[in-house]
């Protein structure tokens, strides 16, 4: 392979990876805590873009339940975020795990 392909072919990687990239960002997830009395949307850029709280998530008395089952939701919706994403990208790393993109 000359240098001339090799360069049209990283060209072409870095459109695919950007491709990719920009279709994470449109991709939601959804995390969830207590059954789903509190959930979280999130999309694969880690965008939070909806939080929803049922009542029977709400204590007056209790707040403290209901900050950690915000912050269950909230880690349950980076999870799966983290997970679509390297799933995603895993076809332009080989598997390998490179700071930046995902």
């Amino acid at each position: 392979m000359n240098q001339a392909q090799l360069m049209a072919q990283v060209k072409k990687m870095q459109s695919e990876m950007l491709k990719a990239q920009e279709e994470l960002a449109t991709t939601s997830v959804t995390g969830v805590a207590a059954g789903g009395a509190v959930s979280v949307e999130m999309t694969c850029d880690q965008r939070v873009t909806r939080v929803h709280i049922g009542k029977e998530a709400v204590d007056p008395e209790d707040i403290e339940t209901l900050e950690d089952l915000v912050t269950v939701a909230v880690n349950d919706a980076l999870g799966k975020a983290n997970e679509t994403s390297q799933k995603r990208m895993a076809a332009f790393t080989g598997g390998m795990r490179i700071p930046g993109l995902m």
